[in-house]
């Protein structure tokens, strides 16, 4: 019984992170159609709407393709978690990870915009991608569709650079590949609506309640994120206290026993010594007497 339960114990930590990923990209679906939503609803309205299977193909295609862009920002982000986990690199990639949810959760409830200037620096990549997804337009096939996608994924977004900022803190490339698909997923059901039904989703998202209580579940995951952090930190500091005092305990305990044996080999010696002396006095008697 014991041993399922801890079972149960070690599995729901080992996906707690694609969970959370998951529900990031959930909470931040406001955000997502604020970037993607228009790309979304230009895909939509070029189709017919007699024309149903085609839109839905078109619509899946673009978000395979952006979904698979930030699996492969996630393998990246990985490798170059990996190489900064040395030492306590990985405690504050986590850190730093928390810090960046709950500006993100800030920034989503319009509390503060710092958030913005990292936006600005990914403007750099942007504007020498973005007249390649200007060339796909009309999009007129499932695989310019994906494409696109692929394209749409290294848009500028504060909440993608929160994503690839918690992939960094795994430092490994699988696991942060599994975080930004989780991401992405998160992000599927928000980006999807906003080409359906855009003009409800955004009246949704526009309302203040929702939006700030989708912000507090962002930050709540920035404070789980650097309260676990600092759990572990801790536990690693006792767990190390303990060793050097079960070392130094153990290494007082082997050297009273080598004390001890030196006591006995001495003592052994010495009643050698004295039997040695008592054997020779008594032939030394026993010659006098003859």
């Amino acid at each position: 019984m014991f041993e399922s339960i801890s079972l149960s114990a070690e599995s729901g930590v080992a996906i707690a992170p694609y969970l959370a990923a998951l529900m990031i990209g959930f909470l931040g679906g406001g955000h997502c159609i604020g970037m993607c939503g228009g790309v979304m609803a230009a895909l939509s309205f070029a189709i017919p709407a007699d024309q149903r299977a085609r839109r839905w193909r078109v619509l899946l295609s673009y978000n395979f393709g952006r979904i698979a862009s930030y699996t492969l920002i996630g393998v990246l982000a990985g490798a170059v978690g990996f190489q900064l986990s040395s030492g306590h690199g990985l405690s504050v990639l986590r850190i730093i990870a928390g810090m960046l949810l709950i500006a993100m959760g800030l920034y989503l409830a319009n509390w503060w915009r710092g958030l913005s200037y990292l936006e600005k620096l990914g403007g750099l990549l942007w504007r020498r991608i973005q007249p390649l997804g200007k060339s796909l337009m009309p999009i007129k096939s499932s695989g310019g569709a994906v494409a696109l996608g692929m394209l749409w994924g290294w848009l500028p977004c504060g909440l993608v650079y929160t994503a690839v900022a918690y992939a960094i803190a795994q430092a490994n490339v699988l696991e942060s590949a599994a975080v930004m698909l989780a991401f992405g997923l998160g992000t599927l059901p928000a980006v999807l609506a906003s080409g359906v039904f855009a003009e409800r989703v955004k009246q949704l998202m526009q309302l203040q309640r929702f939006r700030i209580g989708m912000s507090v579940c962002i930050m709540a995951f920035g404070l789980w994120t650097i309260w676990g952090t600092y759990q572990h930190v801790a536990h690693g500091v006792d767990h190390s206290q303990h060793q050097d005092h079960a070392s130094m305990q153990s290494s007082q305990e082997g050297a009273v026993s080598s004390l001890s044996d030196l006591h006995a080999d001495l003592s052994a010696e010495g009643n050698a010594d004295s039997a040695a002396r008592d054997k020779s006095s008594q032939q030394n008697l026993h010659q006098h007497h003859h």
